[in-house]
């Protein structure tokens, strides 16, 4: 079993500040996004918001089984956080730091440009346990503030991560892939967004993904320039 790179066993409020465990000062980005989250959700009304639609959204039926990688996200943020704050220091601050930068554009497009769907079916064509998880999830999260989508967002951020996680094996690396594929088109299968708000992702997380991880792909350009110019010698 691998060693982790910080003992977290000596962390104290006091101490959060040192070298070792300051990093963990990011998370507070999630405490800045929680309380711009319910100003959008509650100052802004549904009267304000542009509806996000496309034809696609009337081809995609609803089904209840994509709430599982739906719901999922969440452990999969935690899992990977936790992952990286034990074994890789650099790249938790790397996907803390994609997820402060998502959710700031994010939230600066919601109070710029509202945006509402009206996807969410009525009444239910099934009742079932995944139905009534739907249903609680919609109790609680209203249908504005979605594009761009933020479960996109931050899962295309764990999956570049990991991609570039040089312990990770291949097989972990495809698993979460994978997962974060269905992640991705859940949001459109629960009727959480429109797939304008999938879309709408991509952009954000290149402009995330530039920001973040510019000194890695600056790198590996210049390993392949080097490469390159050995192999014509």
């Amino acid at each position: 079993m691998r060693k982790p790179v910080v003992d977290y066993r000596n962390l104290r409020l006091k101490n959060i500040t040192s070298p070792q465990y300051r990093h963990l000062l990011l998370m507070l980005g999630w405490l800045v996004y929680g309380l711009l989250y319910l100003l959008t959700e509650n100052l802004i009304p549904v009267e304000k918001c542009h509806v996000v639609y496309s034809p696609l959204d009337d081809k995609i039926p609803f089904c209840e089984w994509f709430v599982l990688p739906y719901v999922g996200w969440y452990v999969l943020i935690v899992i990977s956080l936790g992952y990286f704050a034990l074994y890789n220091v650099e790249n938790f601050k790397c996907l803390q730091t994609y997820i402060m930068i998502t959710q700031g554009i994010a939230m600066i497009i919601y109070i710029l440009w509202p945006s509402v769907q009206l996807l969410r079916p009525d009444p239910y064509p099934r009742d079932n346990i995944l139905v009534d998880l739907v249903r609680l999830i919609q109790s609680v999260d209203t249908p504005t503030g979605v594009c761009p989508s933020l479960h996109v967002g931050y899962s295309l951020g764990i999956a570049s991560t990991w991609l570039k996680e040089q312990q990770a094996s291949k097989k972990t690396k495809v698993l979460v892939c994978v997962f974060v594929f269905f992640v991705c088109i859940s949001v459109a299968f629960v009727k959480q967004h429109s797939v304008v708000d999938i879309w709408a992702a991509i952009p954000m997380c290149a402009v995330a993904e530039l920001l973040v991880f510019r000194k890695y792909y600056k790198k590996k350009w210049q390993a392949r320039r080097l490469a390159s110019v050995k192999s014509e010698k």
